[in-house]
């Protein structure tokens, strides 16, 4: 009795084993073919990065040389900003990446997963991933430019660095597929989004310091979820405190993804395959 029952009990196991390593294959997939189309694209990752560094040079530049020193923290314009840069290209590309939800429909290839046998969470999860991926490699080639305006990594701050983008990058390419499941039209969805990206860039005090501003702004930037972002990144790269400690800024991004995530499961179980 007692082996019928042992048996049975493996056998379960098994079966379980089986059904987790086939969901992962489906993941991986889906993964894989968003990162295909992002390799075939390469235009995407240059037009992605040039934008970043022009913030940087031209816009951290020329205000810069009218900064000697930034409030006594010895450090230049250029610097103060680059991790609100980084932050700002993580926002751009997640959000964005939710126009290829619509490419799909479009082509039918979002129609033609939805009918096979693959959960929708599978769907979101993996599209997710996708865009996280272009994200990430943008975000660390702009990490490897922080090195010669004289950013200083440490194995633990790059560590740290990397999990704030992981964090902002799976909200945000949320968000944008959220915001796509929506729409049915590029420019309905480009419209939106626009109304979504800059207040989360411009609030975020990604280009200037949030001590000493008006009580009406102070309240908007604590309502922009990329404002525990930068201030979590200029921490890591830099050690310079924002409003908040460190270990609220990680809680409040990690509540904030947790929420988009279920937020962007509901909304493709309730997306039309046809």
């Amino acid at each position: 009795m007692q082996k019928g029952v042992l048996w049975k009990d493996m056998r379960n196991m098994e079966n379980s084993y089986n059904n987790l390593d086939y969901e992962f294959k489906k993941l991986y997939a889906l993964w894989l073919r968003e990162f295909k189309v992002f390799l075939r694209e390469k235009s995407r990752l240059v037009a992605a990065i040039f934008t970043p560094l022009l913030w940087l040079f031209v816009f951290g530049g020329g205000l810069g040389s009218t900064i000697s020193k930034l409030n006594n923290l010895n450090i230049s314009y250029q610097e103060f900003i680059f991790p609100g840069i980084v932050c700002m290209s993580v926002i751009f590309t997640s959000v964005f990446f939710g126009s290829y939800i619509i490419w799909d429909k479009k082509f039918d290839f979002l129609k033609s997963v939805m009918v096979s046998p693959v959960s929708r969470s599978t769907i979101f999860i993996g599209k997710t991933l996708g865009g996280m991926t272009t994200s990430i490699i943008q975000a660390l080639i702009l990490l490897l430019i922080g090195l010669f305006l004289g950013i200083h990594y440490t194995p633990l701050s790059i560590i740290t660095i990397i999990s704030i983008i992981l964090l902002l990058s799976f909200a945000l390419t949320s968000l944008g597929l959220i915001i796509g499941s929506f729409m049915e039209s590029l420019e309905g969805f480009q419209l939106i989004i626009s109304f979504v990206v800059f207040p989360l860039y411009f609030l975020s005090g990604a280009l200037f310091s949030l001590k000493n501003i008006p009580s009406w702004l102070s309240i908007l930037t604590i309502a922009d979820p990329a404002t525990y972002a930068v201030e979590a990144l200029r921490e890591s790269m830099l050690g310079i405190q924002g409003r908040h400690s460190f270990v609220f800024d990680i809680g409040f991004l990690t509540i904030f993804t947790i929420a988009l995530g279920i937020i962007g499961i509901f909304s493709f179980r309730r997306m039309r395959a046809i």
